[in-house]
């Protein structure tokens, strides 16, 4: 078995930049219909005018090379103009993708979002979201929600689904609950993402705006009692690694100050519900983008459901550049051997992505995502996602400064921003 390695330069390293990415992150309204635990945007009920949408979509592209948009909040299902939003999208030559917690979804909305240009959804799903009737549960007994969330968007046919869960120190060790499922599910789940919890501690770091000491209980992702915000991606791989020990990532992101932090850390796995037979390596994921972007101007987001079962000739053709692919590719010969029928089955392709948000550095710099997808547009500018709070509370970002009572003994001290991504 290959040993698994988190040396950023044996993988690749995503090309993603400010200007030039995959995604571009749209939020249309602030309203939610959960309060989920680590959620970074103030709930409150105020959806963006159909003017003030299309102007953000015209801000990212004069700013911004996008394959596809993220269509987020709040929750974009209670917006009244979602459909709306999805065909402005498509009707720009973009991939339409929304992020929802499925609570407001229903089999007519999604008909009438494919039928709008409607790529794929982003489900976030986990043990912390106070949802009524599922309250207390641990992440093993919320893969039943998960699956009829898939059985949902599967009755339409068509649409690439992915789940988000947020990590927290009393579910790490359940992250292999979720992992055994997507396996289970890979012919209908495509992608499967774990969001390391984060949150502003008032302890530890004073903050500041423009010199000047910042109230930081104005935030919503502000905590007064402690809490373990230091999960880091190799805890979790450690977590993914109990349930399928071949997991092994190909691709990353790093930190804008921290080059060995694993903000963006994507592992791609190929099998069959019944068996996993590996993971794909450095140059399967280079080819992607790199090819993606040589015939399309730009790099690549949500793949469709057809592309991804496609497994069977990725395994015939890429064996011979990408090591993963050839492991994979004997592991699926010995399922051959062993029954025939195999051969005849589909093999599908699955993301396992583990996201890192930004941390505060001992001394105060923030360390966030280098080339994040989840960028957004306020005032005409482009801002990260998770920190918009801190542009409308304060109109720019808070700077930490450590105070005398920091733990600065060479820890990295995670402070500011939550993981969730309803």
């Amino acid at each position: 078995m290959t040993q698994l390695s988190l040396d950023p330069l044996s993988l690749y390293r995503l090309p993603w930049s400010l200007t030039d990415n995959p995604i571009a992150w749209l939020e249309p309204t602030q309203q939610c219909n959960l309060a989920c635990d680590g959620c970074y945007r103030q709930n409150v009920k105020s959806h963006k005018s159909m003017p003030e949408v299309v102007n953000e979509l015209g801000t990212f592209a004069r700013l911004r090379n996008f394959d596809g948009v993220s269509i987020a909040g709040g929750d974009p299902t209670l917006h009244p103009d979602v459909v709306e939003i999805v065909q402005r999208v498509t009707e720009m030559g973009r991939k339409a993708i929304i992020n929802t917690n499925g609570l407001g979804l229903t089999h007519e909305m999604l008909k009438a979002l494919k039928e709008a240009g409607l790529v794929g959804l982003t489900f976030h799903v986990d043990s912390h979201q106070g949802r009524p009737g599922w309250r207390n549960k641990t992440e093993a007994q919320m893969n039943e929600l998960r699956s009829k969330y898939v059985d949902l968007v599967s009755r339409v046919g068509g649409l690439a689904i992915a789940f988000n869960s947020t990590v927290y120190e009393d579910t790490l060790d359940q992250v292999p609950d979720v992992v055994d499922w997507a396996a289970r599910n890979i012919d209908r789940v495509n992608t499967v993402v774990f969001i390391m919890y984060r949150a502003a501690q008032k302890e530890g770091f004073e903050y500041f705006v423009n010199g000047q000491k910042a109230d930081v209980g104005k935030l919503v992702y502000t905590i007064d009692a402690p809490r373990k915000t230091d999960i880091a991606a190799p805890d979790v791989v450690a977590q993914i690694r109990r349930s399928d020990p071949l997991y092994q990532p190909c691709a990353y992101l790093n930190g804008t100050f921290d080059p060995e932090s694993f903000k963006w850390l994507v592992g791609l796995r190929v099998g069959t519900p019944k068996r996993i037979h590996g993971y794909a390596s450095a140059k399967m994921m280079e080819m992607t983008q790199a090819g993606h972007h040589l015939f399309t101007g730009r790099y690549m987001s949500y793949a469709s459901p057809l592309v991804l079962s496609a497994g069977r000739s990725a395994l015939m053709t890429t064996w011979a550049v990408d090591p993963g692919m050839r492991r994979a590719a004997r592991a699926w010969l010995g399922s051959m051997v062993k029954s025939p029928i195999d051969a005849l089955r589909k093999q599908h392709f699955q993301a396992v992505v583990c996201i890192q948000p930004i941390d505060v550095l001992e001394d105060g710099r923030d360390n966030m995502c280098d080339g994040c997808p989840d960028i957004t547009v306020h005032e005409g500018k482009l801002v990260w996602s998770c920190r918009l709070e801190e542009y409308r509370q304060f109109g720019t970002l808070l700077a930490a400064a450590p105070t005398k009572a920091a733990d600065v003994n060479g820890k990295h001290l995670p402070v500011i921003t939550p993981a969730a991504r309803d």
